[in-house]
């Protein structure tokens, strides 16, 4: 008797599983009837079947994750430390599976101190400025920090920095305190207001950045950067204010770029390849330099370095190549490229700076200018 019980009691279950089973393969056959007729009538199915695994719904990965400072309770005022409220965004940002974009809107000014951003990013991240971001004035806020960095991203793939608006570095505390300003002073460094430190596909465009505490925007060993649509303005006595500094990085296009600073609109110092620039605007200022290179009888390189259409005034060396003294031959290697190259109240055009070395003491094979043959150099 209670075998009967239990073959019945065996048997009404996987009757049971047998119904389940087979409504959940009734609905599957529903849903995939649905989508076809959906698809077929040209409407776009609002139900998407996963490709393994349970059902779920992953039409959220293609959409893009907005989010706006002020949304996240910044202030804007230009006094109110936004800089946390900044720093959560992006770990936000950099941690979602979908394309997110980082908005700072137009019509305020948000006071920034030193951050970091740090990759590498779960999916892209654009970093939309259409405001005014403002440093501290007081170099004392970087007192236990590193002094080298104001704005500091690295190790992010994918990075658009775009939007229109402003960085304002506020220099003016920093400059005065400069050895070259007062000779009293003791030499110091000061932040680089931007620096992408091992960022691959980088895109940089429509932005401008003004009174920088030293240099500007500097890349270092960073591959595949486009800037362009870029203004970099300090005054013409500000110490030390490079407009874009370029180093141990490898494909990087620089175009409609307009800087006028204190020191190099564009420097290109070692290890640094594929270097194209075009429709560069320059000055006042000290002009476009590679180098120093070689230092010490040091091994050092930049290749592949071209200039399409610039415009260099008030300049003090217009394009200036700056190598040391070299022993051994091929210790520094230079191909340069220039083309359409104006110059407009500059004391020279191009000039190659050995440091006051005696001519005959230079290895001349181990600098190798290259000039196409439809170049054109004016002034």
């Amino acid at each position: 008797m209670e075998m009967v019980k239990l073959r019945k009691l065996s048997f009404s279950n996987a009757y049971s599983s047998h119904s389940v089973y087979s409504f959940n393969y009734i609905v599957y056959i529903c849903i995939c009837l649905l989508l076809f007729v959906t698809n077929a009538n040209g409407f776009s199915p609002t139900i998407q079947l996963p490709t393994s695994g349970l059902f779920r719904n992953t039409s959220y990965l293609s959409k893009t994750l907005v989010l706006n400072i002020n949304d996240f309770g910044a202030q804007g005022d230009g006094f109110t430390d936004d800089t946390k409220t900044l720093e959560d965004i992006w770990t936000l940002a950099c941690s979602s599976l979908s394309h997110s974009k980082i908005v700072i809107p137009a019509g305020k000014s948000y006071l920034v101190r030193p951050i970091n951003f740090a990759g590498p990013c779960h999916s892209k991240v654009t970093l939309r400025i259409s405001g005014t971001i403002v440093s501290p004035r007081d170099p004392e806020v970087w007192k236990g920090l590193n002094i080298h960095r104001w704005f500091y991203f690295h190790g992010v793939k994918n990075l658009i920095i775009e939007g229109g608006g402003v960085l304002d570095g506020r220099g003016e505390e920093w400059w005065a305190r400069s050895c070259k300003i007062n000779k009293t002073n003791p030499c110091t460094h000061a932040p680089t207001a931007i620096t992408f430190h091992r960022c691959k596909n980088l895109k940089v465009r429509n932005l401008t950045t003004i009174n920088s505490q030293q240099m500007h925007m500097a890349f270092t060993t960073c591959r595949r950067v486009a800037v362009s649509h870029l203004n970099v303005l300090a005054p013409a006595d500000s110490p030390n204010t490079d407009g874009i500094h370029i180093s141990a990085s490898k494909r990087v296009k620089l175009t409609n770029i307009i800087v006028s600073t204190g020191d190099d609109c564009i420097s290109i110092v070692s290890n640094s390849s594929r270097i194209h620039m075009k429709n560069i605007v320059c000055g006042p200022g000290h002009g476009i330099s590679i180098g120093s290179l070689g230092k010490a009888n040091s091994s050092a390189y930049v290749q592949n370095v071209s200039l399409d259409g610039a415009y260099l005034f008030n300049t003090e060396n217009g394009l200036r190549i700056k190598t040391w003294q070299v022993i051994f031959p091929y210790k520094t290697h230079l191909s340069f490229y220039g083309s359409n190259i104006f110059k407009l109240i500059t004391s020279t055009v191009s000039i190659l700076d050995l440091f006051g070395v005696p001519i005959f003491l230079f290895n001349r094979e181990a600098v190798v200018l290259q000039e196409k043959s439809n170049s054109r150099m004016f002034g």
